[in-house]
């Protein structure tokens, strides 16, 4: 006699992985407005006050990443 054994492993219902997927749309364009934010302000200010905060105008991305790294 043979016995087959039938496991299912409950994941998240649908309409969990469509709220899961809402939310990381969600989180993914608030990081992206901060970064382009932080970007286009930085990249208004001119080189001598970029200067005055000890930033360099190549280090512009880094510093936007890292803001939007902290929404």
């Amino acid at each position: 006699m043979a016995h087959t054994t039938d496991i299912r492993v409950q994941g998240p219902s649908i309409s969990e992985r469509f709220a899961n997927l809402r939310d990381a749309l969600a989180h993914r364009a608030a990081r992206r407005k901060a970064y382009r934010k932080t970007y286009d302000e930085l990249s208004r200010v001119s080189d001598r006050d970029l200067a005055d905060m000890g930033l360099h105008r190549s280090m512009i991305p880094g510093v936007a990443m890292q803001a939007a790294d902290e929404v």
